[in-house]
Order: C-alpha cells, then structure tokens, then sequence
C-alpha cells in the first residue's frame, strides 16, 4: 500500500553555506543520496560566504551572517520512477531561471525511506559576469572591526603607531571586490 502523505516546503536561513553543502551532497552523511546537481562552481559558495560574513561585519548588526537560504521540498514518493539526475536538474534549473541565482541542490529519502526530498540551497545575491572592484583613490583607514574610519588619528594609539588589528589600504590599492 502506498504511503499517502502531503508535500510540503520548509526554508531555512543558512550561517554556515559551506558546511551545509558538504553535509547535504555527502554520500558519507547521507545513506540515501540520489544525486548532487550544481549551477555553479564551488568556489562560488566560499566567495559567497566571505563576502556575505565581510558585509555582516560592516554593518555592525547582532545575531549570525545569513550567507544563503535553504529550501527543503518534499515530493510524492511516485517521483521516485523518475531518474534522480533528471529530476533534479529539472527542478534546479527551473528555480535558478525563475529568480535568476545560482544553486545547488540533492535529492534524498529519509532512512525510513518514507520522505522523499530536496534540498535546494541558493543565493541571495547574483554572480556577477565580472566582479566589481574598487580601488582607493586616497589612503584608506579601518579599525579593528574592519570599519572605515575617517582619519588616520582614529587608528593610533597614545605612542602614534597603528593600533593591533586596525589597518590602511593605500592610494591605488584595492578595498572591496
């Protein structure tokens, strides 16, 4: 007898994008892992993070960096006659074409085998075709927080060298990408 049960979708907000991943697209942490599809290289999630955790910084705000979101889908167990890789990049590629961002995702069963699901982890943010670079046009200071500060004297310390932790990035150099 079939098992008759409602589908359902679950977001989550992800801290940590990276571990996420390895832990979803894992055949060691995941006994009934059907297949991994990705619309972009790995790296994109790591310069996804960093840069994700550099703006959280900068804006002082409380709480955990939101680096990426997490979709968990459920599907009727009667897809499971449908090839997992073709299902999955269907349902991958329909996502990132509707709202235009990169993804990856995996499609699994629970252990029980009763929960047929996937996981769809995607960004907030576009990948760019070139990055934006910004390069200082006058000496640049920051604190020990990594905040633009105005002034050199806000970085020195009583004997008029530059505090641990506080920073210049020079005339020329660059400060953001």
């Amino acid at each position: 007898m079939p098992i008759v049960r409602n589908s359902f979708i679950q977001m989550t907000k992800l801290s940590n994008v990276k571990g996420r991943i390895t832990y979803i697209s894992s055949h060691a942490k995941q006994e009934n892992l059907y297949a991994v599809y990705e619309t972009t290289e790995r790296k994109f999630w790591r310069e996804l993070a960093k840069c994700n955790q550099e703006e959280f910084v900068k804006s002082g705000t409380e709480g955990k960096c939101i680096e990426a979101r997490e979709l968990i889908i459920a599907l009727p167990e009667s897809f499971v006659e449908y090839q997992p890789d073709m299902l999955l990049k269907l349902f991958t590629e329909h996502f990132k074409q509707n709202y235009g961002t990169e993804c990856i995702s995996a499609l699994h069963h629970n252990k029980r085998k009763t929960n047929y699901h996937i996981h769809l982890i995607f960004s907030e943010r576009k990948l760019l075709d070139e990055p934006i670079i910004k390069i200082a046009s006058r000496n640049r200071f920051y604190d020990k927080n990594g905040k633009h500060v105005r002034t050199k004297k806000e970085i020195l310390g009583e004997d008029g060298q530059i505090r641990e932790g506080c920073y210049i990035v020079k005339k020329g150099e660059v400060y953001e990408k």
